[in-house]
Protein backbone atom coordinates (compact mmCIF):
# COMPACT_ATOMS: atom_id res chain seq x y z
CA UNK A 1 0.00 0.00 0.00
CA UNK A 2 1.42 3.63 -0.66
CA UNK A 3 1.34 6.71 0.96
CA UNK A 4 -1.58 7.78 -1.50
CA UNK A 5 -3.48 5.09 -0.78
CA UNK A 6 -2.72 5.54 3.24
CA UNK A 7 -3.59 8.74 3.48
CA UNK A 8 -6.99 8.58 1.58
CA UNK A 9 -7.95 5.88 3.77
CA UNK A 10 -6.74 8.06 7.13
CA UNK A 11 -9.36 10.56 5.50
CA UNK A 12 -12.24 8.81 5.24
CA UNK A 13 -11.86 7.01 8.41
CA UNK A 14 -11.71 10.93 10.27
CA UNK A 15 -14.59 11.45 7.79
CA UNK A 16 -16.89 9.03 9.03
CA UNK A 17 -15.92 9.21 13.03
CA UNK A 18 -16.86 12.95 12.92
CA UNK A 19 -20.47 12.09 11.67
CA UNK A 20 -20.85 9.56 14.28
CA UNK A 21 -20.58 11.97 16.52
CA UNK A 22 -22.20 14.56 15.29
CA UNK A 23 -25.02 11.96 14.56
CA UNK A 24 -24.66 10.73 18.24
CA UNK A 25 -24.74 13.85 19.59
CA UNK A 26 -27.41 14.80 17.85
CA UNK A 27 -30.00 12.43 18.85
CA UNK A 28 -29.04 13.02 22.50
CA UNK A 29 -30.03 16.68 22.17
CA UNK A 30 -31.69 17.66 19.05
CA UNK A 31 -34.24 20.47 20.52
CA UNK A 32 -31.32 22.14 22.61
CA UNK A 33 -29.20 23.69 20.48
CA UNK A 34 -26.69 26.58 22.34
CA UNK A 35 -28.56 25.53 25.18
CA UNK A 36 -27.04 25.84 28.54
CA UNK A 37 -26.60 22.52 30.86
CA UNK A 38 -29.51 23.83 33.51
CA UNK A 39 -32.09 24.45 30.79
CA UNK A 40 -31.68 20.99 29.87
CA UNK A 41 -32.41 19.45 33.29
CA UNK A 42 -35.32 21.56 33.23
CA UNK A 43 -36.42 20.30 29.92
CA UNK A 44 -36.12 16.42 30.63
CA UNK A 45 -38.01 17.40 34.17
CA UNK A 46 -41.05 18.60 32.18
CA UNK A 47 -41.02 16.29 29.77
CA UNK A 48 -40.86 13.09 32.42
CA UNK A 49 -43.84 14.95 34.34
CA UNK A 50 -45.50 15.08 30.75
CA UNK A 51 -45.04 11.26 30.82
CA UNK A 52 -46.97 10.67 34.16
CA UNK A 53 -50.78 11.12 33.97
CA UNK A 54 -50.93 13.41 36.98
CA UNK A 55 -47.98 14.33 39.44
CA UNK A 56 -47.52 15.78 42.96
CA UNK A 57 -45.44 17.67 45.35
CA UNK A 58 -45.12 20.01 48.29
CA UNK A 59 -42.48 22.64 48.83
CA UNK A 60 -41.34 20.27 52.08
CA UNK A 61 -42.09 16.81 53.76
CA UNK A 62 -41.72 18.44 57.32
CA UNK A 63 -44.04 20.24 58.69
CA UNK A 64 -45.13 22.03 62.49
CA UNK A 65 -48.94 22.11 63.68
CA UNK A 66 -49.23 25.40 62.47
CA UNK A 67 -47.60 25.92 59.10
CA UNK A 68 -49.00 26.22 55.87
CA UNK A 69 -48.23 23.06 52.91
CA UNK A 70 -47.86 24.35 49.63
CA UNK A 71 -49.34 21.67 46.96
CA UNK A 72 -48.32 21.89 43.33
CA UNK A 73 -48.98 19.23 40.11
CA UNK A 74 -49.02 18.86 37.08
CA UNK A 75 -51.37 16.97 34.52
CA UNK A 76 -50.23 15.53 31.19
CA UNK A 77 -53.68 15.90 29.44
CA UNK A 78 -56.03 18.45 30.19
CA UNK A 79 -59.64 17.78 30.39
CA UNK A 80 -61.38 20.74 31.61
CA UNK A 81 -62.00 19.31 35.15
CA UNK A 82 -60.27 20.00 38.77
CA UNK A 83 -58.33 17.75 40.38
CA UNK A 84 -59.60 15.96 43.55
CA UNK A 85 -57.16 17.09 46.50
CA UNK A 86 -57.98 14.60 49.63
CA UNK A 87 -55.74 14.29 52.71
CA UNK A 88 -56.00 11.07 54.87
CA UNK A 89 -54.58 11.37 58.82
CA UNK A 90 -52.07 8.96 60.56
CA UNK A 91 -55.64 7.22 62.08
CA UNK A 92 -56.82 6.82 58.52
CA UNK A 93 -59.57 9.50 58.54
CA UNK A 94 -60.13 11.79 55.85
CA UNK A 95 -58.61 15.25 57.01
CA UNK A 96 -60.00 17.53 54.41
CA UNK A 97 -60.88 17.37 50.52
CA UNK A 98 -61.00 20.31 48.15
CA UNK A 99 -61.53 20.54 44.40
CA UNK A 100 -58.93 22.68 42.16
CA UNK A 101 -58.70 24.15 38.94
CA UNK A 102 -56.30 23.10 36.30
CA UNK A 103 -54.49 26.10 34.16
CA UNK A 104 -51.88 25.49 31.76
CA UNK A 105 -51.78 21.84 33.05
CA UNK A 106 -50.78 23.28 36.40
CA UNK A 107 -52.51 22.87 39.66
CA UNK A 108 -51.85 24.53 43.44
CA UNK A 109 -53.34 24.86 46.40
CA UNK A 110 -52.19 25.33 50.25
CA UNK A 111 -53.51 23.49 53.45
CA UNK A 112 -53.07 25.19 56.59
CA UNK A 113 -52.01 22.07 59.79
CA UNK A 114 -53.54 24.71 62.30
CA UNK A 115 -56.77 23.03 61.80
CA UNK A 116 -58.39 20.53 64.61
CA UNK A 117 -58.18 17.66 62.35
CA UNK A 118 -54.75 17.99 62.01
CA UNK A 119 -53.47 17.59 65.90
CA UNK A 120 -51.99 14.08 65.64
CA UNK A 121 -48.47 14.16 65.00
CA UNK A 122 -47.47 11.49 62.20
CA UNK A 123 -47.58 10.99 58.56
CA UNK A 124 -50.73 12.71 56.25
CA UNK A 125 -51.41 11.38 52.59
CA UNK A 126 -52.10 14.02 50.54
CA UNK A 127 -54.33 12.24 47.39
CA UNK A 128 -54.36 14.37 43.91
CA UNK A 129 -57.22 12.27 41.86
CA UNK A 130 -57.76 13.77 37.75
CA UNK A 131 -61.17 12.10 37.14
CA UNK A 132 -59.73 8.53 37.06
CA UNK A 133 -58.33 6.21 39.00
CA UNK A 134 -55.51 5.66 36.64
CA UNK A 135 -54.86 9.33 36.34
CA UNK A 136 -53.98 9.46 40.68
CA UNK A 137 -51.06 10.76 42.85
CA UNK A 138 -50.54 11.07 46.01
CA UNK A 139 -47.53 12.45 48.32
CA UNK A 140 -46.71 11.87 52.02
CA UNK A 141 -45.60 14.89 54.41
CA UNK A 142 -44.70 14.44 57.99
CA UNK A 143 -46.02 16.42 61.03
CA UNK A 144 -44.40 16.80 64.37
CA UNK A 145 -44.35 19.07 67.40
CA UNK A 146 -47.72 18.46 68.65
CA UNK A 147 -48.54 20.28 71.83
CA UNK A 148 -48.89 18.02 75.54
CA UNK A 149 -52.55 19.15 75.78
CA UNK A 150 -53.33 17.47 72.21
CA UNK A 151 -52.13 14.68 72.92
CA UNK A 152 -54.56 11.52 72.05
CA UNK A 153 -56.42 9.60 74.93
CA UNK A 154 -55.01 6.17 75.42
CA UNK A 155 -56.74 3.18 77.17
CA UNK A 156 -54.24 3.08 80.19
CA UNK A 157 -55.37 -0.48 80.82
CA UNK A 158 -53.97 -1.88 77.72
CA UNK A 159 -50.98 -4.19 77.96
CA UNK A 160 -47.78 -3.88 76.37
CA UNK A 161 -48.92 -6.86 74.04
CA UNK A 162 -52.11 -4.87 73.24
CA UNK A 163 -53.64 -2.63 70.49
CA UNK A 164 -55.90 0.23 71.65
CA UNK A 165 -58.29 1.02 68.84
CA UNK A 166 -60.89 3.39 69.84
CA UNK A 167 -60.57 2.53 73.60
CA UNK A 168 -60.84 -0.93 72.61
CA UNK A 169 -57.81 -3.12 73.63
CA UNK A 170 -56.69 -6.37 71.64
CA UNK A 171 -54.11 -8.66 72.11
CA UNK A 172 -51.80 -8.64 68.87
CA UNK A 173 -48.00 -9.15 67.62
CA UNK A 174 -46.27 -8.39 64.75
CA UNK A 175 -42.96 -9.17 62.75
CA UNK A 176 -41.19 -6.97 59.92
CA UNK A 177 -42.58 -3.88 61.20
CA UNK A 178 -44.59 -1.71 63.89
CA UNK A 179 -48.12 -0.96 64.33
CA UNK A 180 -48.16 3.21 64.37
CA UNK A 181 -52.03 3.34 64.98
CA UNK A 182 -55.76 1.59 65.18
CA UNK A 183 -59.20 2.94 65.05
CA UNK A 184 -62.84 1.45 64.71
CA UNK A 185 -65.09 2.00 61.68
CA UNK A 186 -68.81 1.43 63.04
CA UNK A 187 -71.28 0.27 60.61
CA UNK A 188 -73.25 -2.69 59.29
CA UNK A 189 -69.90 -3.81 58.08
CA UNK A 190 -67.75 -2.57 60.82
CA UNK A 191 -64.19 -2.26 60.87
CA UNK A 192 -60.94 -1.91 62.55
CA UNK A 193 -57.78 0.28 60.48
CA UNK A 194 -54.87 -0.65 61.97
CA UNK A 195 -51.88 1.51 60.05
CA UNK A 196 -48.65 0.01 60.19
CA UNK A 197 -44.80 0.90 59.17
CA UNK A 198 -44.08 -1.94 57.27
CA UNK A 199 -39.69 -2.59 56.75
CA UNK A 200 -39.92 -5.77 55.93
CA UNK A 201 -42.31 -8.62 54.92
CA UNK A 202 -43.84 -9.65 57.77
CA UNK A 203 -47.23 -11.14 59.86
CA UNK A 204 -49.08 -9.05 62.03
CA UNK A 205 -51.78 -11.42 64.27
CA UNK A 206 -54.94 -9.59 65.97
CA UNK A 207 -57.57 -10.91 68.69
CA UNK A 208 -60.16 -8.29 69.26
CA UNK A 209 -62.62 -9.36 71.06
CA UNK A 210 -66.89 -9.95 70.38
CA UNK A 211 -67.81 -7.59 72.11
CA UNK A 212 -65.75 -4.90 69.68
CA UNK A 213 -65.93 -6.94 66.37
CA UNK A 214 -67.52 -10.31 65.46
CA UNK A 215 -68.29 -12.27 62.17
CA UNK A 216 -64.96 -10.97 60.66
CA UNK A 217 -64.97 -11.92 56.94
CA UNK A 218 -62.46 -10.46 54.78
CA UNK A 219 -59.34 -7.99 55.39
CA UNK A 220 -58.06 -5.15 52.78
CA UNK A 221 -54.07 -4.84 52.64
CA UNK A 222 -53.38 -0.68 51.23
CA UNK A 223 -56.77 -0.96 50.33
CA UNK A 224 -56.92 -4.33 48.45
CA UNK A 225 -58.63 -7.49 49.06
CA UNK A 226 -55.58 -9.85 50.39
CA UNK A 227 -56.06 -13.57 50.33
CA UNK A 228 -52.58 -14.69 52.54
CA UNK A 229 -54.93 -14.47 55.62
CA UNK A 230 -56.04 -16.88 58.59
CA UNK A 231 -59.02 -16.19 59.93
CA UNK A 232 -59.71 -18.64 63.46
CA UNK A 233 -62.68 -17.25 65.28
CA UNK A 234 -61.74 -14.07 66.07
CA UNK A 235 -57.56 -14.59 65.54
CA UNK A 236 -56.93 -13.03 62.36
CA UNK A 237 -53.22 -13.57 60.86
CA UNK A 238 -51.90 -11.41 58.08
CA UNK A 239 -48.91 -11.73 56.03
CA UNK A 240 -48.27 -8.36 54.40
CA UNK A 241 -45.03 -7.22 51.79
CA UNK A 242 -42.46 -4.52 52.62
CA UNK A 243 -43.90 -1.08 52.74
CA UNK A 244 -47.61 -2.14 53.70
CA UNK A 245 -49.14 0.73 55.58
CA UNK A 246 -52.86 0.03 56.12
CA UNK A 247 -54.62 -3.42 57.24
CA UNK A 248 -57.95 -3.39 57.54
CA UNK A 249 -60.36 -6.01 59.34
CA UNK A 250 -63.90 -6.16 58.28
CA UNK A 251 -66.58 -7.70 60.12
CA UNK A 252 -70.22 -6.77 61.86
CA UNK A 253 -69.83 -4.71 64.87
CA UNK A 254 -71.81 -6.59 67.90
CA UNK A 255 -74.27 -3.68 69.45
CA UNK A 256 -75.27 -5.32 72.90
CA UNK A 257 -78.41 -3.19 73.33
CA UNK A 258 -79.62 -3.94 69.86
CA UNK A 259 -80.89 -7.44 71.06
CA UNK A 260 -83.62 -5.49 73.46
CA UNK A 261 -84.38 -2.41 71.21
CA UNK A 262 -85.14 -5.03 68.47
CA UNK A 263 -87.56 -7.23 70.73
CA UNK A 264 -89.41 -3.96 71.96
CA UNK A 265 -89.94 -2.86 68.28
CA UNK A 266 -90.88 -6.25 67.40
CA UNK A 267 -93.70 -6.58 70.02
CA UNK A 268 -94.98 -3.32 69.78
CA UNK A 269 -95.61 -3.67 65.53
CA UNK A 270 -97.00 -7.07 66.00
CA UNK A 271 -99.68 -5.36 69.35
CA UNK A 272 -100.34 -2.52 66.79
CA UNK A 273 -101.19 -5.40 63.54
CA UNK A 274 -103.52 -6.82 66.55
CA UNK A 275 -105.35 -3.83 67.76
CA UNK A 276 -105.84 -2.28 63.89
CA UNK A 277 -107.55 -5.90 62.73
CA UNK A 278 -109.67 -6.44 65.94
CA UNK A 279 -111.04 -2.80 65.37
CA UNK A 280 -111.40 -3.64 61.56
CA UNK A 281 -112.36 -6.52 61.51
CA UNK A 282 -109.76 -7.65 59.00
CA UNK A 283 -108.07 -10.51 58.91
CA UNK A 284 -104.65 -11.20 58.57
CA UNK A 285 -105.15 -13.72 56.14
CA UNK A 286 -106.43 -13.33 52.87
CA UNK A 287 -109.96 -14.25 52.07
CA UNK A 288 -110.64 -15.66 48.67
Amino acid sequence: MNNRTTFALLVLLTAVGTLTVSSAYAQQNPACVGCTQEDAKIMASKALMNAIPISLWTDKADYGHNDIIKVEGQVANESGYPVTITVISPLNSIVTIDQISVTNHSFETTLNTAGAMWKYDGTYTIKANYGTNEKSNSVKVQLTGRDAGQTPTTDNQCGANELSASGQCMPFSISGGTVTSATLNPGDNGSIVISINAIEDGTLTVTPSKATIDGIFMVLVDGEQWDDVEIVANKVTVKFPAGAETIEIVGTFVIPEFGTIAAMILAVAIISVIAVSAKSRLSIMPRY
